[in-house]
C-alpha cells in the first residue's frame, strides 16, 4: 500500500526532516550556551517545532545530543576513512590527506567540535569509544605504511592512543580558541607529530639498549 503524503513527503520522510532540525537545532545550542544549558524547550523552539514532535524521535535531552554526536562522530569518520582510501600508503601523502581532511571537517562547521569536544559527563564513554578506535585505525595504518620499520605491538597501539588523545586536545584548544596558530601551522604541525610517532620503533630501541 502507498504512504499518504502531505506537502508532497510521507509521514517517514517529514519525521526525518523534523529529526534533523532538532539535531541541527540542537549544535546551534550547544555552540551558543554549552551542552548544560540546552533544553528541550530551547531546541523545540530554535526548530520550531512543538515539543511532541521532539518525543517522538528523542527520549530526553541527552539522547538527543547523544545521537547528535554520534552523527558527527559517524560522518567524520567517513572523512577519515575516504581521505586513507583516496591516497597510496606512502606516508607523506597519505598522513597530510588525512590532517587536512579533518581539519576541514571541523573549520567547515565549527559547531562540531563545540558538540564532539564537550567535557561532559555523559560524553565520557563515546570518548574512550572514540579514542579506541582511532588509536586501532592509526596503528593499523602505521603497520601498512611503515612495514617492518613499524613498532611491534602493543607498543604500535600505544603510541597510536598517545598521539590520537594528545591530537584531540591540541586541536579542541585550537577549536576553542585557546592556541593562536593558523590553520596551516597547526597542520603542518599535527602532520610533523604523526611523523614522530612514525619513529617510534628505533627510539624503543634505544631505549632497550
Amino acid at each position: 500500500m502507498a504512504q499518504r503524503t502531505y506537502g508532497g513527503a510521507t509521514s517517514e520522510e517529514r519525521r526525518t526532516r523534523r529529526r534533523s532540525a532538532l539535531t541541527d537545532a540542537a549544535l546551534d545550542l550547544v555552540a551558543e550556551v554549552g551542552w548544560e544549558r540546552v533544553t528541550v524547550r530551547a531546541v523545540c523552539a530554535r526548530a520550531r517545532l512543538n515539543d511532541r514532535y521532539f518525543y517522538e524521535s528523542f527520549a530526553d535531552r541527552d539522547a538527543l545530543l547523544l545521537a547528535t554526536r554520534d552523527g558527527i562522530a559517524e560522518e567524520g569518520l567517513q572523512v577519515l576513512l575516504r581521505a586513507i582510501g583516496s591516497t597510496t600508503p606512502e606516508p607523506d601523502a597519505r598522513i597530510r590527506a588525512v590532517v587536512e581532511a579533518v581539519i576541514d571537517f571541523f573549520v567547515a562547521d565549527r559547531r562540531r567540535g563545540a558538540l564532539m569536544f564537550e567535557p561532559h559527563e555523559a560524553l565520557r564513554g563515546r570518548r574512550q569509544e572514540m579514542l579506541r578506535m582511532l588509536a586501532r585505525i592509526v596503528a593499523d595504518q602505521a603497520a601498512v605504511m611503515l612495514g617492518d620499520q613499524a613498532a611491534p605491538e602493543p607498543d604500535r597501539e600505544l603510541g597510536a592512543l598517545t598521539l590520537v588523545s594528545g591530537t584531540m586536545e591540541v586541536f579542541a584548544s585550537w577549536l576553542r580558541g585557546e592556541v593562536d596558530v593558523t590553520r596551516e601551522h597547526l597542520a603542518d604541525f599535527l602532520v610533523a607529530m604523526v611523523h614522530t610517532t612514525g619513529d617510534l620503533a628505533t627510539a624503543l630501541r634505544r631505549e632497550r639498549g
